[in-house]
This record gives structure tokens, sequence and C-alpha cells, in this order.
């Protein structure tokens, strides 16, 4: 079980206390989404992350964080909240069961209130920036919404009884604030789990809906061909290339590189570190494409089905 939460982890804290959470019987991992877009496949790693999690006796909690999307600028609450069923339905196509709650469900309580309060006054302010300097480092004249949301974060562990929190790399120092502050409460410390970020298509910050550098997960075949066509995949670099990410993270090995003879031929690959070293080596950044693109038409295949059904 531990093997299986490890693979595609960039970090746990720690793995020593998550080695005793998998000893209980009642435990639960959570992960928060705010619902801003498309499902991609930035999201897709965290959500197979949390299968994993399920695998391994957790119970399961999807923040659909509609108040964390409202201050983090992302809409109205009513078009949030319309995301927020899209949202849903798709990672239940992905085969995820789960306890879906939204945040305006219990955000507004007073017990919840009172509690942002005492967090407030454990926490200085340039250590609430800090934790949101990755989220919302865009923002040239963030709101004072930005330091209440990592608050809101670390108040969600709590409310949610959570024993792991999970995410990307970009949520390491508010989980990280969490661990600090959470026992000062009465409440554990969580272990923490964190996910790589993928890189967007066009090989420019993180894969997000709202810049289009993404793959859905509901994208049709001809939409991924085109979009992994057009892809950053310069030669032999491997640092920040968007391809052989996924190809690390999501392809499944032995992989053929389908080539004509007149270019070397099919290619057997066993392992992501084969395809690296060939690429390093001169294998064509299309042939790499046109291999992510054939697998990726498969394994979103299922999810595309069940949602047009």
């Amino acid at each position: 079980m531990l093997e299986s939460i490890l693979k595609n982890t960039s970090e746990i804290v720690s793995i020593e206390e998550l080695n005793e959470l998998l000893k209980k019987e009642e435990k639960i991992a959570y992960i928060g989404f705010e619902p801003s877009g498309r499902i991609h496949m930035g999201h897709y790693l965290q959500i197979r992350k949390m299968i994993d999690l399920q695998k391994a006796g957790f119970k399961i909690v999807i923040l659909l964080a509609d108040l964390h999307a409202y201050l983090n600028q992302k809409g109205t609450m009513d078009e949030v909240r319309a995301l927020g069923e899209e949202n849903r339905k798709v990672f239940e196509a992905m085969g995820l069961v789960a306890d879906y709650v939204y945040g305006s469900e219990f955000q507004l309580k007073d017990e919840y209130t009172i509690d942002v309060y005492k967090l407030a006054l454990s926490t200085t302010l340039n250590r609430a920036r800090r934790s949101m300097e990755v989220i919302a480092r865009e923002d040239e004249n963030p709101k004072v919404a930005s330091v209440v949301y990592p608050l809101m974060q670390v108040n969600d562990i709590k409310h949610l009884n959570a024993d792991v929190a999970v995410g990307g790399m970009e949520q390491r120092k508010i989980h990280m604030l969490s661990r600090e502050i959470l026992p000062s409460m009465g409440y554990k410390a969580p272990v923490c789990i964190h996910n790589p970020v993928l890189t967007g298509l066009d090989g420019e910050g993180k894969m997000s809906s709202s810049k289009g550098n993404f793959i859905a997960v509901d994208d049709d075949e001809a939409t991924i061909k085109k979009k992994m066509k057009n892809a950053f995949c310069p030669m032999k670099e491997v640092s920040g290339n968007p391809v052989l990410e996924i190809a690390k993270y999501y392809l499944e090995y032995p992989a053929t590189v389908k080539r004509p003879e007149k270019f070397g031929g099919d290619l057997i690959l066993d392992s992501y570190e084969a395809l690296e070293n060939a690429f390093v080596e001169g294998l064509h950044p299309m042939d790499v494409k046109n291999l992510v693109s054939e697998q990726l038409i498969e394994i979103l295949r299922p999810i595309r089905e069940k949602m047009n059904k």
C-alpha cells in the first residue's frame, strides 16, 4: 500500500507518520479544488493519488472550494457552484468514490469562523502572505482575501477531520503552516502528500485551464492530437518539457514508438528512463508526441465515454 501511495509523489511529510496512519481502521484523506475551469491532466494526477489512498483504506473527502474560488476571484458564487457540479461529474467519471463537500456548507458556521480568528491571531501577516505566494503570484496588487485564504485552508483540515492533506507542490507552504499551528489548537498535524505540478503545454508555468495550455480529460481524439502536435518539446531538453512530464506520470511501459524503417523502425522502450535517454540521444520530438498522444487517447477514453452517457 505504501509503495502505491509513494509513486509519482514529490514529497510526503512524513512517511513515518503515514505508515502509522495506514495501521488505523478509520482515516481520512482530503484534497480541495477551486471550481474554476475544465478538469485537465494536472487535476487527474491528483485524483489518481486520491484513488491510491482510497485503495489503501482511506475515506476520501473532496472539497469543492467555492468560497476559496470566490476569494481568489474565480467568479460569482453561482458561477463557481455550477462549475463545481461539472467538476464533480468528471471526478466520478475518473472512478473516484468520495464524499463531496462544498466549502460554503461548513465555512460559514460560527465555530469555523471563530477558528479562523484564532488562526489569524496565531499567524503573522508575512507568514500568511508567504503561504499564498505561489498560488497568487500573478496578482501584482493582492487583496486582503489572499491572506484569509491560507487560514481557511488550514482550518478546512481541522473541520473536515482530515488525517492527510493532498495537493500539488504549490500547496506546500500552506500545508506546512497547518502542521505548525493546528497542534496549538488541539488538532493533530496532518500528513501532507505533495504531487508534481505539471508544466503547461506551452512550456510557460503550470498547466492551467485559465491559460488554455492544457489537455482536458474530456478532450476528443482530434483535439488531443492537435494539442500534442503544438506542445513545447525542445529537442534533447528534459527539464520543463511538458510532453516528457506527461510521459513520465501517465504512460505505461513497455511502450512502442512507431517509426518508418527509414527513420530506424519501431523502438520499444521498457521504462520512462529509457524514453528520456532515447530523447536526449536524439529521438525526434514528434515521435515522443505521437507516442504520448496515442496512449493519452486510450487512457482518457473511459472517462470520455462515461461523461457522454
